[in-house]
């Protein structure tokens, strides 16, 4: 996801995301639906969950984000642009929701929702994580387009 930014602004005073935070984050979480998938786990799915509430509020404050801003951004060159917390902000809450409805399945007996849950949560992950394609931004960017009434090409 390569929004320009618009508002916000990050700790640094920078304004916007470094877009491969983001991407990190998503790798990071990726792994954890992975292993949420081989093992059952459904309190791994909560503390999902509550990774992705965090990242709802603002993303700059998930325990991955963290990692990325102070183990691997010093050892990358600065980012070429930034993007607008916004749309992340909505993937955060969209992911949040489905590790809700996972995370219900899961610890509620139903395991077949758990188990299909967790896997649109890992399949927006990769693509995000590993091709850059954020499903909740693009989604957030369509119904901005939508509201203002333009043209969703």
């Amino acid at each position: 996801m390569s929004a320009p930014q618009r508002s916000g602004g990050d700790a640094t005073g920078t304004g916007g995301l470094d877009p491969r935070g983001p991407r990190f984050a998503a790798v990071i979480t990726t792994v954890v639906f992975v292993v949420v998938l081989l093992t059952g786990s459904g309190w791994l799915a909560l503390a999902q969950a509550v990774i992705f509430a965090i990242g709802a509020y603002d993303p700059r404050l998930t325990p991955y984000a963290l990692l990325f801003r102070h183990l691997v951004a010093p050892r990358l060159g600065p980012p070429a642009e930034r993007e607008d917390p916004a749309p992340v902000r909505f993937a955060q809450a969209v992911g949040l929701a489905f590790t809700v409805v996972a995370v219900a399945g899961y610890l509620g007996g139903a395991t077949v929702l758990g188990i299909v849950f967790a896997a649109f949560a890992l399949v927006a992950a990769f693509l995000n994580g590993f091709f850059g394609l954020c499903l909740g931004c693009e989604a957030y960017l369509f119904i901005r387009r939508l509201r203002a009434g333009t043209p969703a090409a």
